[in-house]
């Protein structure tokens, strides 16, 4: 039996009132860099047992801005009109925090990345999100993600 993650949360904690295109950008960014985080970790874990702190190399290196930047230039082309308008809302919005280990550039294009991700979650779309990750990651090289033991 297939279960959906976010109809299992909304149903042991309830459902919000709003619906995913109410809310701001940076609140979908919000939701969006956890989902894309347990994507990864998941993925990695997908290669078998080993040491944390090479998960977490791994995980730190496509979770950043830079590598978030190169999968949604990579997939542009593939995305749905909505979906474009989505990314370039959380891409325009104007943040309280700046890019840390990035250029402004790139973590102007992460945050839209990571509203897209937000908004399908909150769509109930996450295959749409698994198909979008996946032909990124496989266009920009950073599939597959190997943890050497």
């Amino acid at each position: 039996m297939d279960i959906n993650f976010l109809d299992e949360v909304q149903q042991y904690f309830g459902k919000s009132k709003a619906e995913p295109g109410q809310y701001s950008a940076l609140v979908l960014a919000y939701i969006g860099d956890g989902v894309f985080d347990l994507i990864i970790r998941t993925i990695i874990l997908g290669n078998g047992n080993g040491k944390v702190k090479d998960f977490h190399r791994i995980a730190s290196g496509i979770v950043k801005a830079p590598a978030q930047a190169e999968i949604i230039k990579s997939v542009l082309e593939e995305l749905t009109e909505e979906e474009m308008s989505v990314y370039k809302h959380g891409r325009n919005a104007k943040s309280a925090t700046s890019a840390k280990n990035s250029s402004i550039i790139d973590y102007r294009i992460a945050t839209g990345f990571e509203a897209l991700v937000g908004y399908l979650y909150l769509s109930h779309k996450l295959n749409r999100v698994l198909e979008l990750v996946k032909l990124g990651m496989e266009r920009t090289g950073l599939m597959p993600l190997k943890v050497q033991n």
